[in-house]
């Protein structure tokens, strides 16, 4: 405070005395022996004092009963600021926590200074608290935030991770406890606890791990509207009346429980669960923790739909494996039981007439085509699976490019060097390359261009086959090489095929260490690029 160099009378004291207790911030002051003389009203509704009358006596010792550091240590009446800004200290905007009983946390920056007179002759010392607890709060809910997303980054389930989650959570908040329940699909919709924080008893008395029933309750509520819940006083709860409310409600009062907060865990407009927050004390700032609950609970359903979404796709590719080798066994011995006696039958045909012999020969076509494909796909599992192993070595992938290029029977133009060595399965690669040619080739205008060029550079080999055909639209080009895949402007053209190529063409780049992919070629077509390593 400034120096006070003016005499002060009995109108400016009654003044001075106006303008303090008028002052919404708070104002504690003490004479040169450390005895407070001066508490303004603010600074009397704090600490639960009445608003008028002298100071207390035990002003100090009932101080030092509520007043901690930001970090819950007690704060001794010698260490407050008034009494460090009476030995010359300067505080500018100290947090202190005040912590009355069953009442939530308070947080004021303090700034506090000695008070000298004209001679510089020490007066006292003042102190000013300014309330910052929602601006603290905000503040530890964006490192809560971040500590949620690190947590989640971490974890490999909703399981592993709602401990932590919840941790962060109620230490964020200073509340005792938190559960985080989710919808059991499994389980017709059931909502379930997946876990919970309690820095309370370990005595088990129900509390934690109830079963919501939908409708009723807090978090049974929330689980039905969707919307966050907010109980200031779950005591004084006129709406919850039924018996299975009530149960929790003493459960809760039991447990010493004031506040209950909960807040819908959603992915878009898809109820995931609830998650839902207890204070042992009547809590204020409705808004703002509901907004920020509603923040964290966001980043919870965001983990929550895509683990979900990578369990289905797992289970979808466990099917189609299942699928793919069960079709390909079941199928590949009648086939070729078949394909067998209809080569015969077509190759022997003298006693019958043109139409039996048209359709011998069709059967033995489509029974060769069906045969492929069942090969195709044992073969897709077993390179997938690991089943089928490489049989590398040192191959000459020029000479492979051009031995596939003459056999493919179309323009082709290309660009290859004399030799160019690395290590591979020399049949694989011919099954790539010819898959690619063909794929060219059966999507061009007959006699179109196709070039196939073959380069070396840092330590890669690049092979391009670029054709002048149909294309493939950006958006499947990633897609072609799944299993069964077609793009759409090839089944419009009406051209028939399996969707197999390009997925056995990537599984065997890929147990050769390569990488393969698709672009656009101009004005129209696609270029096929392969890359292969040099060095195993």
């Amino acid at each position: 405070m400034a120096v006070l160099g003016a005499p002060v009378t009995p109108d400016s004291d009654a003044f001075l005395g106006t303008l303090m207790q008028s002052l919404s911030v708070g104002v504690v002051a003490c004479d040169a022996t450390g005895r407070v003389v001066f508490i303004n009203r603010a600074m009397r509704e704090v600490r639960g004092f009445p608003l008028d009358g002298p100071v207390p006596d035990d002003f100090a010792a009932r101080s030092e009963r509520v007043m901690t550091s930001p970090d819950a240590r007690p704060l001794p009446w010698s260490q407050t600021p008034l009494m460090r800004a009476l030995r010359g200290e300067h505080i500018v905007a100290e947090d202190v926590c005040i912590r009355r009983p069953d009442q939530p946390v308070r947080i004021f920056a303090c700034t506090a200074q000695p008070i000298f007179d004209a001679a510089h002759q020490l007066l006292g010392a003042v102190s000013v608290a300014h309330e910052v607890t929602a601006l603290r709060r905000a503040e530890r809910f964006r490192a809560c935030h971040l500590a949620v997303e690190h947590v989640l980054k971490q974890a490999s389930s909703v399981h592993a991770a709602a401990p932590e989650v919840l941790r962060a959570v109620a230490v964020t908040l200073g509340w005792p406890c938190a559960e985080l329940f989710l919808i059991d699909e499994s389980a017709a919709g059931a909502l379930r606890s997946v876990g919970y924080w309690d820095t309370g008893t370990t005595t088990p008395d129900g509390f934690f791990g109830h079963t919501p029933r939908r409708g009723e309750g807090i978090t049974g509520r929330v689980w039905e509207t969707g919307r966050a819940i907010w109980v200031p006083d779950i005591g004084a709860e006129l709406n919850l009346r039924t018996p299975h409310e009530r149960e929790r409600v003493q459960v809760c009062i039991e447990r010493g429980i004031r506040t209950v907060l909960a807040v819908p865990v959603q992915d878009g407009t898809t109820m995931l669960g609830v998650l839902t927050c207890y204070a042992g004390s009547q809590e204020r700032h409705e808004e703002l923790l509901t907004v920020l609950m509603d923040g964290v609970a966001a980043q919870i359903g965001v983990f929550v739909a895509l683990r979900r979404a990578e369990e289905l796709a797992r289970q979808l590719a466990r099917a189609q494996n299942d699928f793919v080798d069960l079709v390909g066994h079941e199928m590949r011995t009648p086939l070729t039981s078949i394909t067998a006696n209809a080569t015969i039958l077509a190759e022997d045909a003298a006693g019958l007439d043109h139409d039996g012999r048209q359709m011998a020969r069709t059967i033995a076509r489509n029974a060769a085509v069906l045969q492929r494909i069942a090969e195709a796909l044992l073969d897709l599992a077993g390179l997938d699976g690991g089943h089928l192993a490489l049989e590398k070595r040192r191959v000459d992938l020029a000479a492979l490019v051009a031995e596939a290029v003459t056999t493919a029977h179309s323009t082709i133009t290309t660009d290859l060097p004399g030799e160019l060595l690395l290590p591979g399965d020399a049949d694989r690669l011919r099954q790539v390359l010819g898959d690619l040619l063909a794929n060219a080739v059966k999507y061009s205008p007959p006699g179109a261009p196709i070039r196939v060029t073959l380069q070396s550079a840092d330590g890669w080999a690049c092979l391009r086959i670029a054709d002048t055909g149909i294309g493939t639209p950006e958006s499947e080009r990633d897609r072609v090489f799944d299993r069964f895949f077609r793009g759409s402007n090839v089944r419009h053209q009406g051209s028939h095929g399996s969707g197999l190529g390009l997925s056995l063409a990537r599984a065997i780049v890929r147990l050769h260490g390569g990488t393969i992919r698709l672009t656009a070629n101009t004005p129209t077509g696609t270029v096929v690029c392969v890359r292969l390593p040099l060095h195993g």
